[in-house]
């Protein structure tokens, strides 16, 4: 459905005489942002004399000027769409949810629909009532999993003290690059990246975050791995396992910058590989209490299809181990940019959890 509005006829005021075409249409349009003028004009929906024309256009007193304005991108941010939904659980408190890889959880810049909010409001249309239509914690866009959901105000006041009180059990299969090959846990402080804004990185100014992780197999140059989470930061896992110089398979902002190992693969494993579109990151396990009856509660669902076939392209390699050491060239400080698509908002202190990696 189109979100353009009924066209418009403004006349340029004398006053304005001399000013920029954005800045006068601004300046008689002041419920509207300048940008948002600018884009109008930029799309052709500004016309002078039937003529479109550019934001720089000067403007003299008197011409008429015809807009079609077109809503905000944020404007149908929060209605249902009818997108399916994997229920895991579901009961009149509560919604599990397994998240296919590439759902946006929340509306943001770049995803102001189609998202996981826009489909629980099909689905339960009583969230519209609560806050955020229930999501209390969230995954990236790229990550598969386990994710709960609350269906009042209370259940998610109670689940919000739960992850605060870090009472929530989250289990993550990660595959990685390199092999691990001792089990333990990363414990250091997430924050900003410093030099890329729109990045997370180990900051010594930045919050507690602890990872525990778990080698499950190891192949030729890669290994599986159970990460279990104490702590719930942006990015977490994702930056943990960059930290351990053992970065994600697929990562597009944490993963390996370097040469890859090729001709230690098969051709059947660099074909899957170069076909694996995201992070290798799945949340496998998800347990709590339930807010209203108190009783411990858990879910566990299959590793993501898509990881299971990479997993068995991996399991036919084989490398020996002294090669595998020193198989690849890392950069760990080179800034990279992440994806605007990525499920990622500075500002939501009360989304700082990793199941959003």
């Amino acid at each position: 459905m189109s979100n353009t509005t009924t066209p418009i006829t403004l006349t340029i005021t004398q006053d304005l005489g001399g000013m920029r075409l954005d800045q006068a249409l601004q300046r008689l349009m002041p419920e509207h942002s300048r940008s948002r003028i600018q884009g109008w004009i930029k799309d052709g929906l500004v016309t002078i004399a039937d003529e479109a024309t550019t934001s720089k256009f000067k403007v003299w007193g008197g011409e008429k000027v015809q807009i079609v304005p077109q809503a905000a991108p944020d404007s149908h941010a929060f209605e249902p769409e009818d997108i399916p939904l994997d229920v895991v659980y579901e009961d009149d408190h509560i919604l599990v949810i397994n998240k296919p890889a590439g759902l946006v959880v929340h509306p943001a810049a770049g995803n102001w629909s189609g998202t996981l909010l826009n489909a629980l409001l099909h689905h339960a249309p009583q969230l519209k009532d609560v806050p955020r239509a229930g999501i209390v914690h969230r995954l990236d866009k790229d990550t598969s999993g386990l994710l709960v959901v609350a269906k009042t105000l209370a259940a998610q006041t109670n689940l919000v003290r739960q992850l605060q009180a870090r009472t929530v059990k989250r289990e993550y299969r990660t595959i990685v690059w390199g092999q691990v090959w001792r089990n333990g846990k990363v414990d250091q402080p997430i924050g900003r990246h410093p030099h890329a804004r729109t990045k997370m990185a180990v900051n010594r100014m930045g919050k507690p975050a602890v990872t525990h992780y778990e080698v499950l197999d190891r192949f030729g140059v890669h290994t599986y791995m159970r990460c279990l989470l104490e702590t719930g930061r942006t990015h977490q896992i994702r930056v943990h396992m960059q930290h351990l110089k053992a970065p994600i398979v697929g990562d597009p902002v944490y993963g390996i910058r370097g040469i890859l190992p090729l001709r230690h693969m098969s051709e059947h494993l660099k074909e899957v590989l170069l076909n694996f579109k995201r992070q290798a990151l799945h949340a496998i396990r998800l347990g709590l209490k339930h807010p209203a009856t108190g009783v411990a509660m858990e879910w566990q669902v299959e590793l993501a299809a898509d990881m299971k076939v990479l997993l068995e392209a991996m399991r036919v390699e084989t490398m020996p181990a002294e090669e595998s050491e020193n198989f690849m060239i890392y950069n760990e400080d080179h800034a990279y940019e992440y994806d605007e698509d990525d499920d990622y908002d500075e500002d939501d202190d009360w989304l700082d959890e990793e199941d959003e990696e």
